[in-house]
């Protein structure tokens, strides 16, 4: 927290994978890191108290220790909708974006689901296609970002205070720096008032 230095709230993609090569390059962890490696089994040796990993290519391992930190991202959800196996358009899943992006100009499209991801790419999709249509199951709640660039008065107070700031994360359900307010949102004032 001391070393590194965010640029806004919600960084984007390039600068948190800036940031986690910082953090690896810091503390050398990528000898330790076997890189486009996928793990095809692990199970648990009671007797022995370790995990027996294997890899795709074969490798085994014995651990003491497992971290499966994959994340709700590593693989992507495709449902598997009648008919998407003859479909003759082209398809994406938000999970598996081409990198180069898509062109959806003058173009019909569906888009299925309004999770956070949806609510971000309808916005983007409509403004170049020719027609979108949602599909929708259950409408999200959603509220503006409010990203911004971060003050050199906040970056301050982060190098000023990483224990509290650590402090708080670890006490909080949501994992975040700050604390869930718990008053009700029909008893917050309107802004100005």
């Amino acid at each position: 927290m001391r070393e590194w230095e965010w640029s806004e709230r919600y960084p984007g993609q390039p600068e948190i994978m800036r940031y986690l090569n910082f953090v690896a390059d810091r503390f050398d962890l990528k000898r330790d890191i076997e890189f486009n490696t996928r793990v095809v089994a692990a199970h648990y040796d009671e007797a022995a108290n370790r995990w027996r990993v294997r890899t795709e290519q074969g490798d085994s391992y014995v651990v003491k220790f497992l971290i499966t930190a994959v994340g709700c991202l590593s693989t992507a959800n495709v449902p598997s909708f009648p008919g998407l196996q003859e479909f003759k358009g082209d398809w994406y899943h938000t999970g598996q974006w081409p990198h180069d992006g898509v062109d959806f100009t003058g173009k019909r499209v569906g888009m299925i689901g309004t999770g956070s991801t949806g609510i971000q790419a309808a916005p983007v999709i409509a403004a170049s296609a020719k027609h979108l249509t949602v599909f929708q199951r259950t409408a999200n709640y959603s509220v503006p970002a409010r990203n911004a660039s971060l003050t050199p008065e906040f970056r301050q107070h982060i190098k000023e205070n990483p224990g509290e700031i650590r402090s708080v994360t670890r006490e909080t359900i949501n994992g975040m720096a700050f604390r869930i307010e718990e008053r009700l949102a029909v008893k917050t004032p309107a802004r100005g008032a």
